[in-house]
């Protein structure tokens, strides 16, 4: 049972210096926890002889061990309220996420949007019965004016009533997000391009361009002999307005690329099947093995950040095959590259793509998708997330796609997630609240800023604090 900030406490025959106590607990979410020269991390005692010695655990005295832990739960009630704050106020750059849909959907179409899979429930349940549906319902249903916990179908008519395009304005707003980097890869429905994201939303956007939407389009026009060099100049084309690029390998093979390039003659031969093996009336999907390792190597010349779907997505994920270890020898070979590689979404192998992204210092990670679909349980992904990574290989994305309640749902998962983890640390003294800070706002935005450039495609706080001001927000 917790006690109040400054009661004295009895232990033993001794008694804590009330004043004392005080005096440590109203000062432990302030400058006890930033580290200050000279100030005590304990509470202060009085010494049976006059002196006053700090008050640790692990000291070899029992009786000093009460104290301790209720200290610890009023520094964590203090923290908390810190650690949220914190948290609130962080500006997000979600750095992979998709266009948004401005038309009216269809009930059964929203239901589609919001699950991986490509079917509905079946026998009379309903698709949104999830933890995704419970964050609509409680996250996403107060911001239409409806009561939390409203049922999926009030809150479906409610959004069909007021629309989509104020629907996506109340929640984006609402996300707290400066910049989103958009993949334009995934054009299943009509998703609206990073320009209109940014007229519609007043929020910033930038481009990760598809390696294998390159090679599609490219194939109606190009031959086995001129892939190479037709690929070369296209993604050098795509480069020009992009900030990184994205693999589906996942998708199409899972993770198989050789510690080297392949040659030229192996390039041509491979193109030469996939193009003869190709109805073009069909349409062009790159599934080829070595093309599909090759475009990610001539990617990687180009030394920009690399995006790859890792673990859980759609029902053609090979997902016994999407594991990031898969891909250790390819980091090995490419860690003085220039290049650096993003491993997205991460579940079920979050752990693996921790422990890639501490060893090779090219490699870093997200849990973006299940930052959603996790719902309630969202925190796990972000704590393991942090568990071994070092913090400024951690990144913030939602791979929201097409509804606006994914943005939502992960942004709120992902801030109340960071706070307990914050709060934690900072009631067992890991670190300071000034740490606390920093680390949350690299995750937040200042990792994906600093990898992807984004001053340098006018996406600097200046720009964007400039944006806020002019109420375009």
């Amino acid at each position: 049972m917790d006690e109040p900030s400054g009661r004295a406490v009895r232990c033993s025959s001794h008694l804590l210096d009330r004043r004392a106590t005080s005096a440590r607990l109203d000062g432990a979410g302030d400058g006890g926890h930033r580290g200050s020269p000279g100030r005590s991390r304990g509470l202060t005692w009085r010494h049976p002889g006059g002196a006053d010695a700090p008050l640790r655990r692990g000291l070899g005295q029992p009786w000093l061990q009460q104290p301790v832990r209720l200290a610890l739960r009023s520094d964590r009630r203090r923290f908390r309220s810190r650690s949220l704050m914190i948290a609130s106020d962080v500006r997000l750059v979600d750095h992979h996420c998709h266009g948004l849909l401005f038309d009216a959907l269809p009930a059964d179409e929203f239901r589609l949007l919001a699950t991986e899979s490509d079917w509905l429930s079946i026998d009379g349940t309903e698709t949104l019965d999830s933890p995704f549906g419970l964050g609509i319902r409680s996250r996403c249903a107060p911001l239409l004016g409806l009561p939390r916990h409203v049922s999926i179908a009030d809150y479906l008519a409610r959004r069909d009533e007021l629309g989509a395009p104020e629907v996506n304005r109340r929640l984006m707003a609402s996300t707290g997000t400066d910049v989103l980097i958009l993949d334009t890869g995934f054009t299943a429905s009509d998703v609206v391009s990073p320009s209109s994201m940014t007229v519609e939303l007043g929020i910033g956007s930038a481009e990760i361009v598809r390696l294998e939407r390159i090679a599609e389009e490219l194939a109606p026009s190009t031959t086995a002999s001129g892939f190479l060099a037709d690929f070369r100049e296209a993604l050098q084309r795509a480069s020009a307005s992009a900030v990184g690029f994205k693999s589906v390998m996942a998708y199409r093979t899972g993770f198989d690329i050789p510690d080297s390039p392949f040659t030229a003659a192996e390039v041509e031969a491979a193109a030469a099947e996939w193009l003869t093996g190709t109805n073009p009336e069909v349409g062009y999907r790159l599934d080829h093995r070595v093309l599909l390792a090759h475009v990610v190597w001539e990617a990687v010349a180009l030394a920009k950040p690399i995006q790859f779907h890792v673990g859980f997505g759609d029902s053609d994920v090979h997902l016994h095959l999407s594991d990031p270890t898969r891909l250790t020898g390819f980091f090995r070979a490419t860690h003085a590259s220039g290049a650096s590689f993003m491993l997205l979404h991460c579940y079920p192998f979050i752990r693996e793509a921790g422990s890639l992204a501490h060893i090779f210092p090219h490699v870093y990670l997200d849990v973006g998708l299940v930052s959603h679909y996790m719902g309630a349980s969202a925190g796990f992904a972000v704590r393991e997330s942090l568990e071994i990574a070092p913090f400024h290989k951690v990144l913030y994305s939602s791979d929201a796609y097409g509804l606006a309640e994914h943005y939502l749902v992960s942004a709120t998962s992902w801030r109340s997630a960071i706070s307990r983890i914050a709060d934690e640390w900072l009631a067992d003294d890991w670190l300071t609240t000034g740490e606390a800070d920093r680390i949350v706002e690299l995750v937040a935005a200042g990792n994906a800023r600093r990898v992807y450039e984004l001053g340098n495609h006018g996406l600097d706080d200046r720009v964007l604090e400039a944006r806020r001001l002019d109420g375009s927000r």
